[in-house]
């Protein structure tokens, strides 16, 4: 009887798994419609089609060499085989605390919900260097970021494994539970280092600091994109509980799902309020990023606050997200979706946050594990581009930007309709 209990716990805990991954990967669409909105018509196809490429470059990059890096050895080098009951049984059976001893599922299961998260941090670079970018030079950087640079930080926060053998991020107490610096900054830090090299939008900034504004194409596609992340967030973080077969890790699941709506709403609301504030006008665009700075805050730790704290905590990141795209504005760091303020800025707070309701998680871990990512996905980011600039170029060319990305690099246009001829 106590097998078959198990054998229940442990289908309900992989099934649970998977349609968190699946629900992560959903976050590709929204990746996708959100981009597609806030940029000019005349790139959208070129934008959808960096989307579904780096989703599919990811999976396999992750599955050539990714996972075996950040996981010492990996799955699937061996390739797939069948699970072995009476092992894991064997494993169950040696767990004095038996349903309490940790997650339990497939190696399969695992791998499907980590390549889903490589994918979400590779997304966060695309919109950052929209509208200028060379395709195959960006599905280039892609190769790299998803097969070396993110598992490699992956493999000292997540892999347990020490930083250079120099120091182990875990033990200076460093605690990210979903990804606000592993993932989301991580895609921050290295589309950070791209739109350095590549430089702003043509006319984007004029002379005396004037900041020119460049509208999105389409902000009910935004809008669409935007409520898809928040949905897909509920598996990116609920997910991250990693079970869910027994009362505890239920209960946990419940609080994190509360907590990431919770938090989702402050963002949205006080982003809008500041813009009300600032422009005396309600912007949508901040609202929509003020609702994912709001995910991005929580991320980092949603099972240990109050649903209040949590409103907080992400009511403080859509503040900091309206601030974040304005200053990086005057800086000239041109920036068409506000990726590096949500993702970068925001994720840095929510790592620095988790303290407050993490007793496990010390200030010291929190800016180490965060400095620890940001320097090497920088560092290692900046020299990739800098190479595929040398190599190939990172650029479309002035007229290319001036007919848009579509033409230029996919020789077709989203709303043909719409071109006069």
């Amino acid at each position: 009887m106590e097998n078959n209990v198990f054998q229940l716990q442990y289908a309900m805990d992989t099934f649970y798994f998977l349609v968190c991954g699946a629900l992560v990967m959903w976050m590709a669409a929204g990746f996708a419609m959100l981009e597609a909105g806030l940029v000019r018509s005349k790139n959208t196809t070129e934008i959808l089609t960096k989307n579904v490429a780096l989703f599919a470059i990811s999976c396999t990059m992750y599955l050539v060499c990714g996972y075996a890096i950040m996981y010492d050895g990996g799955f699937f080098l061996s390739g797939i085989t069948e699970v072995d009951t009476a092992a894991v049984l064997a494993d169950y059976a040696a767990r004095e605390d038996g349903f309490e001893g940790g997650s339990i599922y497939s190696g399969a299961s695992d791998f499907f919900f980590q390549v889903v998260f490589v994918a979400t941090a590779m997304s966060i670079v695309s919109g950052a260097v929209a509208e200028r970018m060379k395709l195959w030079a960006f599905l280039a950087f892609a190769v790299v970021m998803t097969g070396v640079i993110y598992p490699m930080e992956g493999a000292w926060t997540w892999g347990g494994a020490s930083v250079f053998g120099m120091y182990s991020l875990g033990d200076l107490g460093f605690s990210d539970f979903a990804g606000s610096g592993i993932v989301h900054m991580a895609g921050a830090a290295a589309a950070l280092a791209g739109v350095l090299l590549l430089g702003p939008r043509k006319g984007k900034y004029g002379a005396n600091g004037q900041v020119n504004a460049i509208p999105g194409a389409n902000l009910p596609l935004a809008t669409l994109g935007m409520f898809i992340l928040w949905m897909g967030w509920f598996g990116f973080n609920g997910g991250s509980v990693l079970k869910l077969g027994d009362i505890a890790n239920a209960n946990a699941v419940a609080v994190v799902f509360t907590n990431t709506n919770a938090a989702a709403a402050g963002g949205l609301i006080a982003a809008l309020i500041l813009a009300r504030i600032l422009f005396k006008k309600a912007d949508l665009t901040m609202a929509l990023n003020g609702a994912l700075a709001g995910l991005v805050a929580i991320t980092a730790e949603p099972s240990t606050p109050t649903p209040f704290e949590a409103t907080i905590i992400g009511a403080i990141g859509g503040l900091i997200v309206v601030f974040s795209i304005l200053t990086l504005d005057k800086l000239k760091i041109d920036d068409p979706v506000g990726a590096i303020s949500v993702h970068g800025v925001v994720g840095i707070f929510g790592l620095l946050v988790v303290p407050f309701t993490n007793d496990g998680a010390t200030i010291g871990g929190q800016i180490a594990g965060g400095l620890t990512i940001f320097v090497w996905v920088f560092v290692a980011s900046f020299i990739a581009w800098g190479i595929i600039k040398a190599v190939m170029g990172l650029r479309i060319s002035e007229e290319g930007e001036y007919e848009g990305a579509d033409l230029a690099e996919c020789g077709m246009e989203a709303y043909p309709e719409f071109t006069s001829k």
